[in-house]
Formats: C-alpha cells, sequence, structure tokens
C-alpha cells in the first residue's frame, strides 16, 4: 500500500486550518440554532419570478435593477445561460432568461440580448424549448396553446391504483402538475407587456403546434383536444373545485407548496384562475412568503428553488463533533433543540403508500410537513445520536426508525419521499421532457439509512440490511462505483455507500470488498492537484464519472471515504488533505462548481455549504488519526 506519514509541521498546518473552519462554523449559527447557506441554482428560479409576478399583474420595480444585475452575471460569453456553472449553453434557460430581461426593460437592442438572441436561434429557437418554458410563454400569448401537452383535471378523479395518478408521480412532481391541470385547462392569456416573436426561427413555425409523443399517447393528446374543445364537459367544475381543494390543503405554515419553487408559483398561478384574487388570504401568504425565498446582495436580486436548513444543520452538527466540539457547548445544544422541534408527526401524500404510520421524519426545509423525507431523517437521526444526549433524543431517534422502516420499497431500499414510486409509465406523457418524474430507490438514500441502522435498534433489524446490502451490491458499477442521486454524482454515491458500509464492517455483514473496489474507483480518479472533482455533464455520459475539475466538497467526500476505508494514511489521501489546506481561504473554500443535484440531466444545486461542512469533517478525522 502506498502510504506515508504526516509529519509534524503538516499536522500542525491542518489543526490550524480545522481550527479556522470550526469557528467559520460558529460564526454563522443562526441564534434559534440553525445553519443554512445559500442553495443556488439556474437563472430560471429569478426569471419565472419575474414572469409570476407580470402574470399576478403586481409590481417589478422593487426587484427590477436587482433581478438584472443578478440575471445578466450569469450570462456567459456566448450570450447563453447554463443549468449548472462551466455547462453547456442551455436553449430553455436562455429562452426565460431572454423574456424576464424584456418583461424589466432591457434594451433589445443591447449586446446581452443581441448575443442572447443568437444563440436561441442557432439552437432553434422557441419551437424547441423544454414544455415549462412554452407554457410560460403560452401564458402570455407568446406562444399557441395548441402546442402543449393536454392534461384534464378530471385526473384528479383517478385512484391511486390506477396509471397516471397524482401519486404516480414524485411528490414535487406532483405537487406542480395539479395546478398545472388547471392552468391546462384553462389556457389563459395575459398581457407580457412585450413582444417575443422574434425567438421563433422563421421556418420553424409549423412545430409550434406540434405535440410532442407517439402511439397511444400521442393518440390520447388528440382525443382530450376533443373533449376540450366540446361546450359542454359534465363533471369539469367539480374537477376543477376538487383540484383546488388538493391544493389548498398543501400549502404549508410559510404560505409555500412543498417547500420548493415549482408548486409554489404554478399553484399561485392556478388559484387566481380559478378566483382568488391576490388579496385571498391564500394567495397573500403564498406571495408574502416567497420573501423569505429571496436574497439580495452585490450580485443582485434573486429567487431561491428551496432552502436547506435541517440538511445544513444535520451535518454541521456531524462535523463540529468530528471536530471535537462537546455535546454541552450551547451551539450543539440550541441546534440540537431546533432539530428536535422540526421533527414532523402530522399526515401526509407519503401515507397513500405506507397507509396510516405515525410520521417522525424531518423535511429538508424550515416548513415542508406534508413531505418529510427520509434522506433528511436519516442524517438527522445520526446528527442527534452524535451530538445530543440519550434522554435527549431517545423517543424522537425511535419515532423516526419506525417511520423510515415504514417507507421501505419492495425492493429493499429507499427512496427519498416516497415508497415504491416506480411506475415508469408516466414518462411516455408527451408532458414528461423536463426533469425527474419519479423518487424510486437510489443508492445514496439506502446508504443513509444503512448507516443510521447500523446505530439504532429496529425490529427485524438484520433481514432490512441484509436486504439493502443485496441492492447495494447488486448497483456497484464494474468499475466500483456507486451512482449519486442527490450530489454529484458518482464520488457522492460511492462516499455514501462506503460510509454506510464501514458502519457496518465490524459486524456478520460481508462489505469489505465493496468498499475495496470502491475505494480503488476513487483511487484512480485523483486530480493532479490532489483534489477530486466531477463534472454534472456525467448524469449525460457516464464516461465522465469521477472527471471534474477539483472542488473542495468532492474532495472531502473523497477523502471521508478512503479514511473508512483505512487508507487514511494513503498518499493520495494526504496530498488531498495538503488540498483542502492550502485552498482555503479565511477559513472557508471557494466553490463555483455544482455539486449536488435536484433533477440528474436538468436541474442542479451549489449548496453554499457544502464547500465548507465536508472539508471541516476531512479534516477534522484526519486531525483525530
Amino acid at each position: 500500500m502506498d502510504t506515508n506519514r504526516v509529519s509534524e509541521a503538516e499536522g500542525r498546518r491542518l489543526k490550524q486550518a480545522l481550527d479556522q473552519a470550526v469557528q467559520w462554523l460558529l460564526e454563522r449559527q443562526d441564534g434559534e440554532g440553525w445553519w443554512c447557506g445559500e442553495l443556488e441554482t439556474n437563472v430560471t428560479m429569478t426569471a419565472e419570478h419575474v414572469l409570476l409576478l407580470r402574470f399576478l399583474d403586481l409590481s417589478l420595480e422593487r426587484i427590477r435593477d436587482g433581478a438584472i444585475r443578478h440575471i445578466l452575471s450569469k450570462q456567459r460569453d456566448d450570450g447563453s445561460w447554463a443549468l449548472y456553472f462551466g455547462g453547456p449553453a442551455d436553449l430553455s434557460t436562455t429562452i426565460e432568461a431572454y423574456v424576464a430581461l424584456k418583461v424589466l426593460e432591457v434594451d433589445p437592442g443591447s449586446a446581452a440580448l443581441q448575443r442572447a438572441l443568437k444563440i436561441i436561434h442557432q439552437q432553434g429557437g422557441v419551437a424547441q424549448a423544454r414544455v415549462f418554458t412554452k407554457i410560460w410563454l403560452a401564458l402570455f400569448g407568446q406562444y399557441p396553446w395548441s402546442g402543449i401537452p393536454v392534461m384534464p383535471p378530471e385526473l384528479i378523479y383517478l385512484s391511486p391504483r390506477v396509471p397516471f395518478n397524482l401519486y404516480d408521480f414524485a411528490c414535487w412532481a406532483r405537487g406542480t402538475i395539479a395546478p398545472l391541470l388547471l392552468v391546462l385547462s384553462r389556457r389563459p392569456v395575459k398581457s407580457l407587456g412585450c413582444s417575443v416573436a422574434e425567438l421563433v426561427v422563421p421556418g420553424t413555425e409549423g412545430l409550434l403546434t406540434r405535440v410532442p409523443g407517439s402511439g397511444i399517447f400521442w393518440w390520447a393528446d388528440k382525443l382530450l383536444r376533443l373533449y376540450e374543445a366540446f361546450p359542454w364537459q359534465p363533471g369539469r367544475s367539480c374537477a376543477r373545485r376538487r383540484v383546488v381543494d388538493w391544493i389548498v390543503e398543501r400549502q404549508e405554515a410559510d404560505g409555500s407548496w412543498g417547500g420548493i419553487q415549482p408548486p409554489w408559483v404554478y399553484s399561485l398561478i392556478a388559484l387566481n384562475l380559478e378566483g382568488m384574487g391576490t388579496d385571498h388570504p391564500v394567495m397573500r401568504r403564498g406571495i408574502e412568503g416567497q420573501e423569505g425565498f429571496t436574497l439580495v446582495d452585490e450580485s443582485g436580486w434573486r429567487f431561491q428553488a428551496c432552502m436547506s436548513p435541517v440538511w445544513d444543520t444535520a451535518w454541521v452538527l456531524l462535523a463540529l463533533r468530528d471536530a471535537g466540539i462537546e455535546r454541552g457547548h450551547p451551539g450543539m445544544q440550541r441546534a440540537v433543540q431546533w432539530l428536535l422541534q422540526e421533527q414532523i408527526h402530522t399526515g401526509g401524500d407519503w401515507q397513500v403508500r405506507c397507509g396510516p404510520v405515525p410520521c417522525g421524519g424531518w423535511a429538508f426545509e424550515f416548513e415542508n410537513d406534508i413531505y418529510p423525507d427520509i434522506d433528511d431523517t436519516a442524517v438527522v437521526v445520526l446528527a442527534l445520536l452524535e451530538a445530543g444526549t440519550e434522554t435527549t433524543v431517545q423517543e424522537a431517534v425511535a419515532c423516526a426508525v419506525r417511520w423510515v422502516l415504514a417507507t421501505r420499497s419492495r425492493n429493499g431500499a429507499w427512496g427519498a419521499f416516497d415508497k415504491d414510486n416506480t411506475r415508469q409509465i408516466v414518462y411516455r406523457l408527451p408532458f414528461a421532457d423536463f426533469g425527474a418524474l419519479l423518487d424510486p430507490p437510489t443508492e445514496d438514500v439506502t446508504a443513509h439509512v444503512l448507516e443510521m441502522l447500523a446505530h439504532v435498534d429496529a425490529p427485524d433489524k438484520d433481514r432490512i440490511i441484509r436486504t439493502a446490502l443485496t441492492y447495494l451490491r447488486h448497483t456497484q458499477r464494474s468499475d466500483g462505483s456507486w451512482f449519486g442521486r442527490w450530489g454529484v454524482n458518482y464520488i457522492y454515491g460511492t462516499w455514501c455507500v462506503i460510509s454506510a458500509l464501514a458502519a457496518l464492517r465490524n459486524t456478520t455483514y460481508v462489505v469489505d470488498d465493496m468498499i475495496a473496489r470502491g475505494a480503488s474507483w476513487l483511487l484512480a480518479h485523483q486530480n493532479s492537484d490532489g483534489g477530486w472533482g466531477e463534472t454534472c455533464h456525467s448524469y449525460k455520459d457516464s464516461a465522465f464519472a469521477g472527471i471534474g475539475q477539483s472542488t473542495p466538497s468532492q474532495t472531502a467526500w473523497a477523502i471521508l471515504a478512503l479514511q473508512l476505508a483505512d487508507l487514511g494514511q494513503h498518499t493520495a489521501c494526504l496530498r488531498a488533505l495538503s488540498y483542502l489546506q492550502q485552498t482555503q481561504v479565511a477559513g472557508t473554500w471557494e466553490e463555483q462548481e455544482y455539486t449536488g443535484t435536484g433533477f440528474p440531466g436538468d436541474f442542479y444545486i451549489n449548496y453554499h455549504l457544502y464547500r465548507h461542512i465536508f472539508p471541516t469533517m476531512a479534516l477534522a478525522r484526519a486531525c483525530k488519526a
């Protein structure tokens, strides 16, 4: 084995870097006990907020200058906008940014908009855009509704046992599709305040009314259009009322829907179409609640797709405990108490598949009680066990474990929110051209649950663990890595799984061979500067697995995995620790790359605390060793 020893001087430098990182974290804890970094995505979040305000006839003056500054700051030299830092030009993102800038009264003849229009034309214009982008334009009469797939509100009547019912879709898709059932049946046209007819490339006009799809689904769309044209549609009014009730019942305490942007904006649009003015209590809560998701600084005004306080706080607690911060530290105690208060005990959509099981999970956000998630819950349990006292956390942990076990899918693994959410037929819909519509079991979520189970008691625990290990053995790729659904990508997945396997290592479970193969894959993908990196493009082409510019977060994931594989003294690991120490700036790290995942291939996230939490953990474990 290629090993070395950390010199005394190197050890002091690592300890100094760790101390600075710990201090940086402690200084940024909120008084209530939580941590929450910016959740950075692409500019469509801000652009769509501009369009939402225009649709609801709300003033843009307050955000105009900041939104312009933010959107333009993300434009690339070729005139486009991308889904992630360093990514290729994305047509739909560029179109939405372009339209928002015109609505904000940026001069159409400006260099920025002319460059954007040029690349939009090079990529085929609006006819080649995603369905959601076309819907936004159709709302303002800038795209024909005849070119948008039909989805009738009568879908609300379908039983959970029937294909294409709302619960066949992942929770985030379900919360978006429900209000769109109203939007697509109403087909409104509001004034945009400007024309964007130039988005149509000459010669592509005939494509604008062409709905994608083939076979029975294409014919179903045609038949639904005939039904939509009938002057009398029995049951339509009742279906709309039922969808409205479904939406209103799922509004969260902060005014959001699902704690994420897509269901939120479409719910406001749909309810407005059904007669709720902006002064209606439901609408008012929804509009005012969005203020909490906005950020304003020197780079401009922007809207976050989501917020991650529970996730961030749990990982920070684990990092601080690795760094030796005592359980009795006031900051630790505040964080533990805050997490305990955030535990969810009410029902939600997950009960459709799990039955009337008591909840005990946590959500990702401040307010998302209807959609607790398994990934957050498993990591929070690990954090509570590590940072809290047994008497303080025992009941909460037991309740959480019971709920997580109830959400296990048939194959013995776990998805993020739903049980057995695997009906692939939904992807045959003409509507389904963007994002993940399903929430199937994944390697990373299953790994976090296994790591949790290694530290708790549970009924039938041995059988459950063995079944999950079989799943992870089956999903390990031939090169030794694992796919990462919620983090980029194979580096993240491999770290998650090795963490779980290492927690089970000194038991009767056979895991050493899987750990060794995963560690070998990581060693083979270290960059020359000592770090690790992987571009989001690996979701499009797995040949790019483990390939990319080094980032602090991905380097830390690799280090943590190697440390757990008993390779903490390997030369590769020591070089990586040196990379983290040398790239630290003012106690933290810089990272422009997106290492978090929303929808593989379509939506990515730069968690601003990832660049700090995981390097802190890696340094802490190195110093401890």
